[in-house]
């Protein structure tokens, strides 16, 4: 049977396992990306009370393995009597550390805003919350999203990881055609070309549209931090 003949068999399964994979990485950014906008307003709060919990939530976050934290919700979790699904785990763990990559993401954004926008909003006596929802968000939005591109496409091939705890995700149906057929090298190679059409497609796609829309912001935000803003 020629390595055609074989990738042709396998792709239905395959493909099954791909659209586990996109619902995975889709809800996981459901459940991170509202928390990693909290986390970040937080993070730039005036109040060290707010900011100081979210710096510890963001620091755990970023510094505990992503199969460290979806073993602790799989495993541990359940000796607490917190018992979920293999899914709902995987979407716990990687919607926890989306939520912290994130949010160091969208304050960067926030603080990419030129300090004289947030003065004039102070000056028209607008409160902390309205400066937040009417000049600093949608300025800061679109400067987020290009990395947050970039993230999503990491977090797409990250939930790769969900194998370790039995979700039938795309690599997982590789390595069980592969524990079949024992074609190691031909069922890894068709499961890497899987995650690299998608992901090099959303590349392009970015590359051809973002740089465009982008332009003009890079001639009028400020690049540098305000030590205020992040207070860390």
């Amino acid at each position: 049977m020629s390595i055609w003949s074989e990738w042709h068999a396998y792709l239905p399964d395959y493909l099954d396992g791909l659209t586990v994979t996109l619902r995975l990485t889709g809800v996981s950014l459901l459940v991170g990306l509202p928390l990693g906008v909290a986390l970040a307003l937080a993070l730039t709060a005036p109040s060290k009370a707010i900011r100081r919990p979210a710096v510890l939530v963001v620091e755990i976050g970023r510094g505990a393995p992503a199969l460290v934290v979806l073993y602790f919700v799989y495993y541990g979790l359940p000796q607490l009597s917190l018992t979920w699904s293999s899914f709902a785990c995987a979407t716990i763990a990687l919607g926890f550390t989306t939520a912290a990559y994130t949010a160091d993401i969208f304050r960067a954004g926030v603080n990419s805003i030129p300090v004289g926008h947030r003065e004039a909003a102070q000056a028209l006596g607008l409160s902390h919350g309205k400066e937040l929802r009417l000049i600093v968000l949608p300025q800061a939005i679109r400067v987020v999203v290009p990395p947050l591109v970039g993230f999503c496409i990491l977090l797409y091939q990250g939930t790769s990881l969900a194998y370790a705890v039995s979700v039938p995700e795309l690599l997982s149906r590789a390595y069980s055609q592969a524990s079949i057929t024992y074609q190691f090298t031909t069922t890894l190679i068709l499961a890497g070309l899987v995650y690299a059409a998608l992901s090099l497609a959303v590349v392009a796609l970015l590359n051809v549209r973002w740089p465009r829309r982008t332009r003009h912001l890079a001639d009028v935000t400020a690049p540098a931090e305000s030590p205020t803003a992040t207070g860390r």
